[in-house]
């Protein structure tokens, strides 16, 4: 990066001398550096690679095996960023990085995480920190009534939320919950405990999260007692009702106890939704702990077109979703929602000596350590706090909806081309499409498929996965990083549909009308990928607002945080896309 920050050396750093650990002038001076660093790399993110392009080890040869005995300067520290870090960094902020469910981020954001790492509160207790305690409260409540969650969910009906880091600890913590409440109902009843623990069933689809999986193996749920049921194409790859009632009668015959089951919002592989109503209702006969893991689409439901993914969320027990995938909050941000904490503190809660107070013994406070894994945690709140501030709810559905109209369209384009195919229909932003198979081939189109993802990937100018539904070897589009606009998607259309071309033998040229952002056509007489493309409606989002993060806006709203003066050196980024 050509930049100014190359230029901005202070004079106690060219002379080696050791930096103090904390001196104002000199964490003005570095911070000023590092948000034009920042500013450079985001303005010139798509001159990277979008998938890191090194062989494994590559870093073990460039940095030494022991720690400086010696000071270094911060440019020297940033010299070594460019040469030897970026290059091995996957860049999950690239306008172009459709593999995984986005990595969210924000000018708010950003200065949330650096108020947050500033302010370095550990905010276990209230006494321990009374704003970030309360914050939590306040902004978890905020966004549950943004979600329109039944007040049994909400502090002030009785229930309440949390932020923990991902949804992995959330379901975990809540498998515990729900081990508890079995352990103490059977036990009360006469069973040992270890027998207890030895007869739990818990209950989740193929397309669920793995880390289910890996928190009822920390919970000691034990060997095969996590029943992985199968979906098919029949439900969309959602979980179907009438095998989960069939394994939990089979279970209940033999012997088990079922305790836990989870439903998804917006699964992984193909963001199917579970039906609700119908898992509740199973979770309510038979008294089983109901969680609802809506990690990805759960924040597309502050939008109302999409609230009706949601309907049966009061049924549930738990509910789960992270707002850094989708509602601009930098990494980490997990909301949890339980209608009974006492539930989760019953399970994790200690009180040791050392940190007992006035306050957490007359329990007229949350302490949030008592419904969490660690003791120890991060003011996140202020993130969140930031981010639905300066944006505001319409400022975030607007983000989610522009996300979703550039899915809608990727998805137009497959269905346009007949030598391609939508494998499951697209709920949010995720488009999970392949080449279709050629007549008897013998592996149903899996070779092809992963030929152009893994040439694709190569080239580093696009970033997608894939996975398997159905035995189909299936090409994952997932749309909705904080920088793509519908340019990116119709770039990456025009190079999927060359390489196909290439893959199948098909002698193609490719013509590309950038303005329309729609069509692509063959101008060959030869049959290719795009000879049968129908004129597809042109993709009408305004570029009136502004982006929620830009270089030019990430340095404006730092600066004054570091006491700098503004500089012009920055370019104001306006292309961004707004719901027309």
């Amino acid at each position: 990066m050509d930049s100014r920050s190359d230029a901005i050396i202070s004079d106690n750093m060219v002379n080696k001398a050791p930096m103090s650990p904390f001196n104002v002038e000199e964490f003005r001076q570095s911070a000023h550096q590092m948000v034009e660093f920042l500013a450079d790399y985001y303005r010139d993110i798509e001159s990277y690679p979008v998938r890191s392009q090194v062989e494994p080890g590559y870093l073990y040869k460039q940095i030494p095996d022991t720690a400086p005995e010696s000071p270094e300067t911060l440019d020297e520290v940033f010299s070594d960023v460019k040469s030897k870090i970026l290059p091995g960094i996957t860049h999950w902020l690239s306008p172009q990085f459709h593999a995984y469910y986005p990595a969210s981020f924000s000018t708010a954001g950003y200065l949330g995480e650096m108020l947050c790492g500033g302010l370095n509160v550990n905010g276990f207790s209230w006494i321990a920190s009374p704003a970030a305690t309360e914050l939590e409260v306040i902004v978890v409540e905020w966004l549950g009534k943004l979600l329109n969650l039944p007040k049994e969910f909400l502090s002030s009906g009785g229930g309440g939320g949390i932020i923990e880091g991902t949804a992995c600890e959330a379901v975990f913590v809540c498998i515990l919950a729900a081990r508890k409440r079995f352990v103490d109902k059977y036990t009360a009843e006469g069973l040992l405990e270890g027998e207890v623990h030895s007869k739990l069933v818990a209950y989740t689809s193929d397309q669920t999260h793995s880390c289910v999986a890996k928190a009822c193996k920390m919970a000691g749920v034990q060997g095969d007692n996590l029943r992985i049921l199968p979906t098919d194409a029949s439900t969309d790859f959602a979980l179907s009702p009438a095998v989960l009632l069939q394994a939990i009668e089979n279970d209940i015959a033999a012997g088990f106890i079922p305790f836990f089951v989870c439903g998804t919002v917006g699964t992984t592989s193909s963001s199917a939704v579970d039906p609700l109503h119908a898992i509740g209702d199973l979770a309510k006969s038979f008294g089983m702990w109901f969680h609802i893991d809506a990690a990805y689409a759960g924040s597309a439901c502050i939008c109302p077109e999409f609230r009706p993914f949601l309907d049966g969320v009061e049924k549930a027990d738990s509910f789960c979703l992270n707002p850094h995938k989708w509602l601009l909050i930098n990494f980490d941000s997990s909301c949890l929602w339980v209608k009974d904490p006492k539930a989760l503190e019953s399970a994790l809660s200690t009180d040791p000596e050392y940190l007992k107070n006035k306050h957490s013994d007359e329990k007229n406070v949350i302490d949030f350590r008592n419904l969490q894994l660690p003791l120890s945690r991060r003011f996140r709140a202020v993130k969140l706090w930031m981010v639905m501030r300066m944006y505001g709810a319409s400022g975030l559905r607007t983000h989610i909806r522009n996300g979703v109209r550039m899915a809608k369209h990727f998805e137009s384009l497959v269905k346009a081309n007949r030598h391609f195919e939508i494998v499951t229909p697209r709920n949010f932003a995720l488009v999970c499409f392949r080449v279709k198979p050629q007549a008897n081939d013998p592996d149903n189109g899996k070779t092809i498929n992963q030929k152009l993802m893994d040439t694709i990937n190569a080239n580093g100018t696009v970033f997608f996965t894939h996975t398997v539904m159905g035995g189909v070897y299936t090409l994952r589009m997932a749309i909705g990083a904080t920088m793509t606009q519908p340019i990116h998607v119709t770039d990456t259309w025009a190079i999927i549909t060359t390489e196909a071309n290439r893959l199948l033998g098909l002698d193609s040229e490719m013509c590309f009308n950038s303005d329309s952002g729609a069509e692509m056509c063959s101008s060959s007489d030869n049959e290719s990928v795009d000879s049968d493309c129908e004129s597809t409606p042109v993709l009408n989002l305004s570029d009136s607002e502004e982006q929620p993060l830009g270089a030019g806006a990430l340095a404006a709203a730092m600066r004054p945080l570091v006491a700098l003066s503004a500089s012009n050196s920055f370019q104001e980024r306006t292309e961004c896309i707004a719901v027309a």
